[in-house]
């Protein structure tokens, strides 16, 4: 009797930070990994420091066709039943900055990479994952979202970033039922304040605080506590529909 395929993951974002994490420890888990991230990203060293079950994928989340070349080669590794989807933009400004009102095109872009661009890739990842057979438990896959914390309380000039992450959150239900008689799971991650390049190239003067505003454990999240997050999702066929704060109960002031 032949063994069964390798399951496949596509981890977007996956070049650095919560989704290089992710993509890390669904590939120590046996998986095929596909990692999805921009040309000129770092994407084609972590696959080649993770070996052959590791492929780079180039791709803007918000078109259509390289998301969908990159879905067509997780399952040519082999039955795709994971996806995690990290890829995220947080550029800041206010709704009135010193020059004026927030240009439209800049709320659109954030909105575009990070809600729209999910929304991108989950439904091309559940039409992949709708074509596998199901497991005893009638599961076919499972997309993991990232939210953030500012989905609630975006602090000021992050009226974009709070908006988008605020979609993503509330098309996790919604997307969870509508993908439920195709036994595909959907879940949310909104991760705090996370040790990654981004909080990496804050000021000492702006970190040391931010980290010890967090009540318990007082320090930014490691992506590899997100990381660890996703894999139980995965695992866990009783996680759907819902959003999981990942922030050691932090609850962001104003500013």
């Amino acid at each position: 009797m032949s063994a069964a395929p390798r399951e496949s993951a596509l981890v977007t974002g996956a070049a650095s930070g919560l989704g290089a994490a992710a993509a890390r420890r669904l590939h120590a888990e046996g998986r095929h990994v596909v990692l999805v991230d921009l040309e000129g990203a770092a994407g084609p060293a972590l696959a080649e420091d993770l070996g052959p079950r590791a492929t780079f994928a180039p791709a803007d989340v918000r078109e259509e066709a390289p998301v969908q070349a990159a879905v067509e080669a997780a399952v040519r590794a082999g039955p795709l039943r994971a996806a995690v989807l990290c890829a995220g933009i947080a550029p800041g400004g206010r709704v009135l900055g010193r020059d004026g009102p927030l240009p439209l095109e800049a709320f659109r872009r954030v909105v575009d990479v990070n809600l729209v661009g999910t929304f991108n890739c989950l439904r091309l990842a559940a039409g992949a994952m709708a074509a596998n057979a199901p497991d005893d438990d009638g599961q076919r896959g499972v997309v993991v979202l990232t939210a953030s914390i500012a989905a609630w309380e975006g602090q000021v000039g992050q009226v974009a970033y709070a908006a988008a992450k605020a979609g993503v959150a509330g098309m996790t239900l919604t997307a969870a039922r509508d993908l439920a008689g195709r036994g595909i799971r959907v879940v949310a991650v909104a991760p705090g304040v996370m040790d990654t390049p981004m909080m990496a190239g804050l000021p000492d003067e702006v970190r040391e605080p931010l980290a010890a505003s967090v009540p318990n454990p007082p320090r930014f999240g490691r992506p590899e506590e997100f990381a660890a997050l996703v894999a139980h999702i995965v695992a866990n066929p009783y996680l759907n529909g819902e959003v999981i704060r990942l922030d050691g109960a932090l609850r962001m002031p104003p500013r």
